[in-house]
């Protein structure tokens, strides 16, 4: 039996469980990514390291983008040495959390040429990602979906198809407002909770049993009592980006979000103090320098 070749360009968290994913289904995996650690990381779980993204465009017809933002992903395709010069693409699933017009934008360039550019972003950290947990969100035409169910079915326990080209990102972007807020939500009232004097780790577990739980806690609560950090499993920077992104098409809507608003200033504040790499539940670590912070 034939085994495909699928692409994959980005090897960062999100990109080396969807490798994993592909690679236990009996897919083999044809990766590349700017990071040689990352590429190291691939073959370690079985995968084969492509020298460029045009390497990775020569071999494979489906190929997953998991990169960080539309710049760089429309880089990646479109620039020197992108997926396109490779020649053999003909479905890109797009993965990454970035500008919904600039996605659109791209898949009208590419559909000239025969290539179809399906945003298929993941809610969820990569360890919810590994575990099949996190959601997916496709935003595709019929044709479209139907050429890489499969291989969303592979990497998703559950998949959305929310619209067109497009939706998935901004079906993403408003996850992401829902998200990011239940997290700095938990951070304020274990924050308050420790001020108060109370135990901690009962209240966090009195939380998950009361109307105010969220999957914040299961995924954080733990990282947030004991100042865990680091490895991440999803950055303060790239949520930060994503917020930006938000207020950005919130205010050309004219629709404020004031609770986005206080939130992206607590992350601004640590970024500013060097924390951007480190784990989203560091926002607990902005509440409680919340003092020295200017919300809106």
């Amino acid at each position: 039996m034939t085994v495909e070749t699928v692409g994959l360009v980005g090897v960062g968290l999100v990109g080396i469980e969807l490798a994993r994913h592909l690679l236990r289904s009996g897919h083999d995996v044809l990766g590349f990514d700017i990071d040689p650690a990352r590429l190291a990381s691939l073959r370690e779980a079985g995968g084969r390291a492509a020298g460029s993204a045009a390497d990775v465009g020569a071999s494979a017809a489906r190929i997953f983008l998991a990169l960080i933002d539309t710049p760089t992903t429309v880089a990646a395709v479109e620039g020197a040495g992108g997926v396109l010069e490779g020649g053999a693409a003909r479905l890109l699933i797009d993965t990454s959390t970035g500008d919904p017009d600039a996605v659109v934008a791209l898949g009208d360039r590419l559909a000239p040429r025969g290539i179809a550019l399906v945003d298929a972003t993941l809610s969820g950290s990569s360890a919810q990602i590994g575990s099949r947990e996190a959601v997916m969100m496709v935003g595709a035409d019929d044709a479209d979906y139907r050429a890489c169910a499969d291989l969303l079915e592979t990497v998703a326990g559950r998949i959305y198809r929310v619209g067109g080209r497009g939706a998935g990102t901004k079906a993403k972007l408003a996850s992401n407002v829902v998200v990011g807020l239940n997290r700095a939500a938990l951070a304020e009232g274990l924050v308050f909770a420790e001020a108060l004097g109370l135990d901690l780790d009962a209240f966090l577990a009195l939380l998950k049993g009361s109307p105010a739980y969220s999957k914040a806690m299961d995924a954080k609560g733990e990282r947030m009592l004991r100042g865990r950090f680091e490895p991440p499993e999803s950055r303060v920077r790239q949520h930060l980006k994503d917020v930006n992104i938000v207020l950005d098409y919130a205010r050309a809507a004219r629709q404020p979000l004031p609770l986005c608003e206080a939130h992206h200033a607590l992350l601004e504040s640590l970024v500013a103090a060097g924390d951007g790499e480190l784990d989203n539940a560091a926002v607990i670590r902005a509440v409680r320098n919340a003092g020295k912070v200017r919300v809106p």
